[in-house]
């Protein structure tokens, strides 16, 4: 048998360099410029991704009881546009009721703060009661168990306070009052990590702030396996203010976990100038993307100040970008090798194939400059990149200028 096998098998040595062409054309599935799902623009393919909140109390009519219609319709409506969403669920957003479910907000004991926050009045919830503490965990358990490993939901971003970005900057922020309690968000950033396995999640860089988050008494936090957005990147203060919240999360966490954010709001300029040559301040996109290792920048403005053209290019430099160096076979083998000339690693599962027989190596996680072989049991000439993590009319491209022979 081993005799049989040696000659079915070749050495590595004896499989046949083949030509190989292709070029990257189109922003990458689950990397780039994102715009919000509501927007005029959302059917276009200079984006993948698309961006929507959702409050708490929109799926849940009573305890116990979760009513997915209302986040089945907006991804389905997604998916119908060869995109996939980023998600993300509120209790406080500036001048609106809190997104808490109507039944906590009826029971004994529960009371909400109404105060201004840039100069709207806005319900803060009560985080002192119990049964949003209970509420809370039960759902992101539920969320996981239906959702980690739908293809529509590309990540998940969460958090809590003003727009679940992890601070009260404006209006009263009390811990276990307005804001939830460290020992309660502890809990919370584990449970997470328990539940999500497949689907990467994202807490605001805004987290670093020991006064209000649990990092500082629980440093092993910062192993849990989530990524980090940052939702004012390339205001002015940037390098100041922003860059240390990175950093206190890790500047190299890009390599497990995905980095994402939101072009700032400070200013008109901000928003005018995000995708501008020079930047709003000095920083080309670019140069503060490659630095930050951007996945993902939510950009829904950008299509009142620039072409389409210059959105697709601004997320062609974001993310992952695969080339096939070497590409050898025979004998119903072949071997390919792949490097990422991207930013940023693929968080998802993606297999290499050919003929439609996908490699047993994923190339998930191969960060820039990084190459992996991959070997699949099959030869021919159709050579594509493949991951369940797509959905329908999406495509993994790759650049390849290989002669063969």
């Amino acid at each position: 048998m081993m005799f049989l096998w040696l000659l079915v098998a070749p050495p590595q040595e004896d499989l046949q360099p083949r030509p190989l062409k292709s070029q990257v054309t189109h922003v990458q599935p689950l990397s780039g410029l994102v715009l919000w799902d509501d927007s005029e623009h959302a059917a276009t393919d200079a984006v993948q991704l698309e961006f929507f909140y959702l409050t708490y109390a929109a799926l849940v009519p009573k305890k116990g009881e979760i009513d997915w219609r209302p986040l089945e319709k907006r991804l389905d409506a997604i998916q119908a546009r060869k995109h996939q969403a980023i998600v993300r669920f509120y209790d406080t957003y500036v001048g609106k009721p809190s997104g808490v479910p109507d039944y906590i907000r009826k029971l004994p004991g529960y009371h909400e703060t109404n105060a201004p926050s840039e100069g709207k009045d806005t319900a803060f919830p009560d985080w002192s009661h119990s049964e949003l503490v209970r509420f809370v965990p039960e759902f992101y358990a539920k969320l996981a168990e239906r959702y980690d490993r739908d293809p529509r939901i590309a990540y998940l971003e969460t958090g809590f306070g003003l727009w679940s970005e992890y601070h009260i900057y404006d209006g009263p922020m009390k811990l276990g009052g307005t804001f939830p309690s460290k020992a309660f968000q502890e809990s919370f950033l584990r449970h997470l990590s328990r539940a999500f396995k497949s689907t990467p999640w994202l807490i605001s860089i805004d987290a670093a702030a020991e006064d209000a988050a649990p990092f500082g008494e629980h440093r092993d936090l910062i192993d849990l396996p989530f990524g980090t957005f940052d939702d004012s990147f390339l205001c002015e203060q940037h390098a100041k203010e922003n860059a240390p919240n990175w950093a206190y999360f890790g500047r190299d966490r890009w390599r497990r976990a995905p980095a994402g954010g939101e072009f700032s709001y400070y200013t008109k300029d901000d928003q005018k100038n995000a995708l501008a040559p020079r930047g709003p301040h000095g920083v080309p996109f670019e140069t503060a993307a490659r630095d930050f290792h951007l996945t993902f920048i939510i950009a829904s403005d950008q299509p009142e100040h620039q072409t389409m053209d210059r959105i697709r290019a601004a997320g062609l430099g974001c993310g992952y970008r695969f080339r096939v160096t070497e590409f050898r076979s025979g004998a119903g083998k072949s071997v390919l090798t792949l490097t990422n000339t991207g930013i940023a690693p693929l968080y998802h599962d993606a297999f290499v194939a050919v003929a439609g027989r996908r490699s047993g190596t994923s190339l998930k996680g191969l960060c820039p400059g990084e190459r992996r072989s991959c070997e699949v049991a099959g030869e021919g000439a159709g050579v594509t990149i493949e991951s369940d993590r797509l959905v329908p009319g999406q495509r993994i491209e790759f650049d390849a200028d290989l002669p063969g022979k």
